[in-house]
């Protein structure tokens, strides 16, 4: 009986705190569909009238055919130079000995924390203005890449499962130290490229102040996040929210392409897990 109950309470905590995240994600997208004016009276969760049309004007107005096009740049851009920086660095630290490994590895860690937001804005902001990337997407690239340590570790635990037998036996057949890495190591990595691949491109689709700061007197070099706020208020100071709510919706699609492609991975890992 006691199990039972135990199962039930579990069961009722984990769909409480499903309510509580899907909740505002159902709101925003019946939100998308309703008029202005009925969202502002918020007397329905259900739309009264669906406002299919929502969608076109969003896309119109914040021009979302460029913006999407920046934000995919900077998400993939980032995403991929942050899988070779990482994996590269975790294979030298898991499978080679070197004078500043420890610090190295210190170092990384302490990166996860030093980075509070705003307070580290202006020295990266003037390290690209030396560099000259100012007023470029490239210099929110390199920012974001520089920002690996969570993908490092990450790393580091899929590469301490791989059998150093591996690097053995392809160094007897003649493979070089950057050969394994390629040849052997990286296919063997797939699930953890997948997952960290994931993460790497969510956080960098939603990041905000960055493209924010970069693009202030290059407006075309806006991302969806950034180009979103132009949504916020149309002709005659108007809010429009439920238009900014059309666009949140349309900004979620390539999450959700990611995470389907990505879906793989994380059943590959859950399975390892449960298995070992």
């Amino acid at each position: 009986m006691g199990k039972w109950v135990s199962r039930g309470i579990l069961w009722l905590f984990l769909l409480i705190i499903a309510l509580f995240t899907v909740f505002p994600v159902l709101m925003t997208i019946l939100g998308s569909f309703k008029s202005n004016l009925e969202l502002a009276s918020g007397a329905t969760i259900w739309p009264k009238e669906w406002h299919f049309s929502n969608y076109a004007e969003a896309w119109k107005q914040a021009n979302f055919s460029t913006y999407t096009w920046n934000s995919l740049f900077v998400s993939v851009a980032s995403t991929v130079g942050t899988l070779i920086v990482a994996s590269m660095a975790g294979y030298v630290v898991d499978r080679r000995n070197f004078i500043g490994k420890r610090f190295f590895v210190v170092m990384q860690a302490s990166t996860m924390f030093i980075s509070i937001g705003a307070v580290v804005l202006r020295p990266q902001f003037e390290l690209m203005v030396d560099i000259r990337l100012n007023q470029s997407l490239w210099g929110v690239v390199f920012i974001l890449i520089s920002a690996h340590a969570t993908t490092f570790f990450i790393l580091m635990g899929f590469f301490k499962a791989i059998p150093r037998d591996v690097d053995e036996a392809a160094m007897i057949d003649g493979c070089s130290f950057m050969g394994i890495y390629w040849r052997m190591i990286l296919p063997l990595l797939k699930p953890g490229l997948g997952v960290t691949a994931l993460f790497a491109f969510r956080n960098a689709w939603n990041e905000y102040i960055l493209p924010l700061v970069f693009t202030m007197n290059t407006p075309k070099l806006q991302t969806l996040t950034v180009g979103l706020t132009n949504l916020r208020y149309g002709s005659g100071a108007a809010m429009q929210t439920h238009l900014m709510m059309a666009g949140a919706c349309l900004s979620m699609l390539p999450i959700l392409v990611v995470y389907f492609f990505a879906n793989r991975s994380f059943m590959q890992v859950t399975a390892g897990s449960v298995k070992g």
